[in-house]
C-alpha cells in the first residue's frame, strides 16, 4: 500500500510540474488581435514633366530636406529669366520717372538759356541806341517800335527756357510714377510665380522617412500631382486592432496597451490614439484563430518610441491592455 501510495505521489507531483513550466514557457494570451499599419505620405509634384533625376531608392532611410527627385525644368527656368529682366526693365523705368532730365539734357537748356539772355541783353542795347538816334532826328520812330519788338521777343525766350529750364529738374507726374511703380511690382510677382515654378520641379523629403516605394523610373514622365515615390515616416506606424462591441468599456483614448509580435524580443509599449465613431463586421482576416463577435470597433494606438522602427506594415499582432486611463471607462 506505502509503495503505491508513493508511486501517486510521484506521479502528481511530476504532473504538476510540467503544468507549471508548460505555464511559464508560454506567452501571455493577448485581449485583442491586430496588424501593423502605416500612414504612407505620397511625394508628388504640382507639374508634370520628364523625371530627370531619381535620387532614393526603396529600403533608403532619408533625411529630412534631403533632395529626392527632380523633373526636367528647362521651360521654367526660360520663364524665370525672362521674368527676372522685364522686372530689372520696370524697376529702371519705375526710378527713371523719379528723376529730372538728364545733366546733358538739363546743360543744352542751360547753354540755350544763357544765349537767349545774351540776345535779349544786345536787343535792349540796340533798343537804347535807336531811341537816341531818333532824339536825334537820324531816324524814324519806326526802328524804335521794331527795337521795342525784338526786346519782347527775346526776353520771352529767356523765360521759356527758364521754365523749361525748371521742369527738367522736376520728376514725372504723381500718375506716371504710379504707373511705372504697379508696372515694376506686377515684374516682381510675375517673377514670384516663376520662382515657384521652377522649385516645384524638385521635391525634397518633408520629414525623416523611409522610402516604402519608387513608382517611377529615370526618362519616364509624370503628370503633374502624380507620386512619384511614397514615404513612411516612424511617427506613421501604428497598430489597429477590433474590439468586440461588448468589451469597448474596458478601454479609452490614452489608455496604455501592449503590442506582441513574432519574433519581438519584448513586448511594445503603446498607447490607444482612436477609437472609431461608428461599428463595423469583422473583417475576414485579422490574424486570429479564435471565433470573434460580429461587430466590432476598430481601435489604432501609437508606440511609444516611434524611432525604434519595431513595427512593420502588415505584420500580425496581438494587443492586451496595461492599465486603464483615470477617470474614464468608456470608449471617445
Amino acid at each position: 500500500m506505502y509503495k503505491k501510495f508513493k508511486l501517486a505521489t510521484t506521479m502528481s507531483l511530476t504532473l504538476a510540474m510540467f503544468v507549471m513550466l508548460t505555464a511559464c514557457n508560454e506567452k501571455p494570451s493577448a485581449n485583442w488581435s491586430g496588424y501593423a499599419e502605416g500612414e504612407y505620405v505620397y511625394i508628388s509634384a504640382p507639374l508634370g514633366g520628364k523625371l530627370d533625376s531619381i535620387k532614393v531608392q526603396a529600403g533608403q532611410q532619408v533625411v529630412r530636406d534631403s533632395l529626392l527627385f527632380a523633373l526636367d525644368a528647362e521651360a521654367e527656368n526660360a520663364a524665370h529669366d525672362e521674368a527676372n529682366a522685364r522686372l530689372t526693365s520696370a524697376k529702371a523705368q519705375a526710378s527713371n520717372t523719379e528723376k529730372g532730365r538728364r545733366t546733358e539734357e538739363i546743360a543744352v537748356t542751360l547753354a540755350q538759356l544763357t544765349s537767349a539772355q545774351a540776345q535779349a541783353a544786345l536787343a535792349r542795347q540796340e533798343l537804347a541806341r535807336q531811341q537816341q538816334l531818333v532824339g536825334q532826328g537820324f531816324v524814324s520812330k519806326s526802328r524804335i517800335d521794331d527795337a521795342q519788338t525784338n526786346v519782347k521777343l527775346n526776353e520771352a525766350r529767356v523765360a521759356e527756357l527758364n521754365a523749361a529750364l525748371s521742369v527738367a529738374k522736376l520728376p514725372a507726374r504723381v500718375d506716371e510714377r504710379a504707373a511705372a511703380q504697379a508696372s515694376a511690382d506686377a515684374a516682381k510677382e510675375a517673377l514670384r510665380q516663376t520662382t515657384w515654378r521652377s522649385g516645384q520641379k524638385s521635391q525634397n523629403a518633408p520629414a525623416n522617412a523611409l522610402v516604402a516605394e519608387v513608382f517611377f523610373r529615370q526618362g519616364e514622365y509624370v503628370q503633374a500631382g502624380q507620386p512619384v515615390l511614397s514615404l513612411l515616416p516612424p511617427e506613421n506606424r501604428k497598430a489597429r486592432f477590433f474590439v468586440p462591441e461588448g468589451e469597448l468599456g474596458k478601454i479609452a483614448v490614452g489608455q496604455a496597451v501592449s503590442l506582441h509580435c513574432d519574433g519581438c524580443p519584448t513586448a511594445i509599449p503603446a498607447h490607444i490614439s482612436r477609437i472609431a465613431s461608428q461599428a463595423e463586421y469583422t473583417p475576414p482576416v485579422i490574424y486570429s484563430n479564435a471565433q470573434r463577435a460580429k461587430l466590432v470597433f476598430m481601435v489604432e494606438a501609437k508606440p511609444d518610441q516611434p524611432g525604434k522602427l519595431l513595427l512593420h506594415p502588415g505584420q500580425p499582432l496581438d494587443v492586451s491592455v496595461l492599465s486603464a486611463v483615470a477617470g474614464t471607462g468608456k470608449a471617445q
